[in-house]
This record gives structure tokens, sequence and C-alpha cells, in this order.
């Protein structure tokens, strides 16, 4: 009896360990809880590697080693397959190369409201020489000061601005706000017309989508989906529907916290895309794997939730996931892509 429960365990615990591994395998990725746990690999990994550990003490012991030694190998290879993940979608430190004369530079960095001081923000994109930065969960009093930052150290930016304001009972906070600011190297944009019911914008945060006047340039959406909470899944996952109905091919760069990693985006994406057709720049040039949330774990075991992605109109060539500013105030860490035009 005690062995048929064995036997019965350790399926059980392949079956699970298999389900946390690849949950895309059974569509349970954007399922709750199960994409909350693949969004944090890395303490998957941590997790597994402390089973295999308490499963070799255990195997110590001639009546449980049997079971200890099955469950050892299932901690062994979930383990060792989540690692695996992680180093192939690149654990950094990243780099940026030169800029070249074609080159465009894309930060993101949700702010958290007036957590992050605008002169700090404007720094941050100045040293990175941003061309293009979202700045989710950032007001346009906010933005603009930034802007003004940025034009009296010698790079003027134009700030475009969504907020959804006071609705369902909840004050105007930063959350309801999105700033992009976009250098008018690029030429001028205009910010398409949006709703907050979801079927033009994201639903319960904004996004926004700015489009070159003169029509060349590329399409810009700064983007924020509503996190995963248990009661807001349903909302989640239309907005990652949403924004991937945004890149739908073309010349579209998106940038923002989509609150959400590539694993939660299985089949979301047309070809090879990742997000509709748009591709994850971070796990094309290194850094895929880096925990962009929260500042208060290290980054091999956070969880990369704020991307930049693009169609195939542009060619990553650089990416970093910045870390020195953790005590900045904001509980996310920038992150910066380089891009050169395709072909």
């Amino acid at each position: 009896m005690l062995r048929l429960l064995g036997i019965l365990l350790t399926v059980a615990a392949a079956i699970a360990a298999a389900i946390v591994t690849w949950p895309q395998f059974f569509r349970l990725e954007r399922s709750y809880p199960f994409a909350q746990i693949v969004s944090l690999r890395g303490v998957v990994v941590l997790v597994f590697g402390a089973v295999l550990v308490l499963a070799l003490i255990a195997c110590l012991s001639r009546r449980t080693r049997a079971f200890a030694g099955s469950i050892a190998v299932i901690a062994l290879v979930a383990g060792g397959v989540n690692a695996g993940i992680l180093v192939s979608r690149g654990v950094g430190p990243g780099a940026l190369p030169a800029q070249t004369e074609t080159s465009i530079r894309v930060m993101t960095w949700n702010t958290a409201g007036d957590a992050t001081d605008a002169h700090l923000i404007a720094q941050t994109a100045i040293a990175m020489q941003a061309d293009i930065v979202a700045l989710p969960e950032t007001t346009i009093e906010t933005g603009e000061a930034v802007a003004i930052a940025m034009r009296e150290m010698g790079s003027p930016m134009w700030a475009h601005h969504e907020n959804y304001g006071e609705r369902d009972g909840y004050p105007d906070w930063a959350a309801n706000s999105t700033t992009l600011l976009i250098s008018p190297d690029l030429g001028d944009y205009a910010v398409v017309d949006s709703t907050a019911d979801g079927t033009s914008n994201t639903s319960s945060v904004p996004s926004l989508v700015a489009m070159p006047v003169d029509g060349a340039g590329p399409t810009i959406v700064a983007v924020h989906a509503v996190a995963p909470r248990q009661a807001f899944m349903a909302d989640w996952r239309s907005d990652l529907q949403w924004v991937a109905d945004q890149c739908a091919g073309g010349d579209v760069i998106m940038a923002g916290d989509f609150n959400a990693t590539v694993d939660n985006m299985a089949r979301l994406g047309t070809g090879s895309g990742t997000l509709g057709a748009c591709h994850d720049a971070a796990a094309q040039t290194g850094t895929g794997a880096l925990g962009t949330w929260s500042t208060d774990w290290p980054r091999l075991i956070g969880t990369p939730i704020d991307h930049v992605m693009a169609t195939d109109a542009w060619t990553p060539v650089g990416s970093v996931v910045l870390d020195s500013l953790d005590a900045s105030g904001s509980d996310h860490r920038p992150l910066v892509v380089q891009f050169e035009p395709a072909g």
C-alpha cells in the first residue's frame, strides 16, 4: 500500500513539475495561479533546488530511499530545465553598442508615480541617450517636468499622455496615467483617440498609441496592462490581447509595463512574434531573463514584466536592465534597448 502511494505521489509530483515548468503545453500560462508561478522562474529554480537537497537527505534512509530518489530526479530535471530556459533568454549583464546615425534607443520605466524624482528620470534618459521613453504610472505633470529637464540638459522631448482619471470609485492616482516622451528628431507624433472600456485601450490602467503625423516612422505604443491579480485575470488577458492587436505588422515599437513575461504571451504571437508581430528585444539581446520587478529582489530571481518590443522593421542590437537605481523609489527597474533599422 505504501509503495502504491509512493508511486501515485511521484506521478503527481512529476505532473506538477511539468505544469510549473511549461504551463503553455497545458494552456495554463494565463490561468491563476500558474501565470504567476511561471513568471518567477528564478524562484522556481531555487524551490526545485531546495526540494532536491531535501530529497537527497531523505535518500539516506533506506525506508524512503526509492521515493526520495524519484523526487530528487524530478527536482533535478525540472530545476535544470527552468535554469536552461532562463539562460536561453539571457541572464545579462547586457550592453549597448555605440549609437549610429540610424539607431534608436528606447527606455521604459514604471516610475510608481511621485515615488521617482522627475529630475532623476530625466538624468537617466539623458545618460541612456533615449529617443523614446515610456513611463507607465507617470502623470503628465511629472512627464512635462521630465521633458523640461531633458530640454535644459540639451535633449528636448515631446510629452504625450493618457489618463483615465477617477473611475469605478477609485481616485485619480498615478497608475491611471501613462506618459510617453518622443524626441523631435523622430518627427511629429499624435496620440490616437482611445477609450477606457478595453475596446480601444487597456482595461484598468491606460496605454497609449502615438502615430507619426506625416506617416514616416514607427508607430509607438506605450503599454501598461493591469496586474494579474486573481480578481483581474479576465481584464489582464484582454489587455494582453489588445496589446498584441496593436502590433499586427508594419513599423511598430512597443515599450512599457506589460505585467507579463514572455511565458504568459504564448499563443499571442503571429508568425515568429512574441506578442502579435512584435519580438521581445531583451530576449533577443541576452537580458530577457533579468527581473525588472521587483527592485526588492536580485535581478536573477525577479520577474521580467517590463518589455521593449518591435516588428521586423527593427533589429535589436543591445539592451540593459538598470539595477543601479533600485533605491530611486520605484519598484521597477528601467529597461533600455537599442535598435537599428532592419535590412
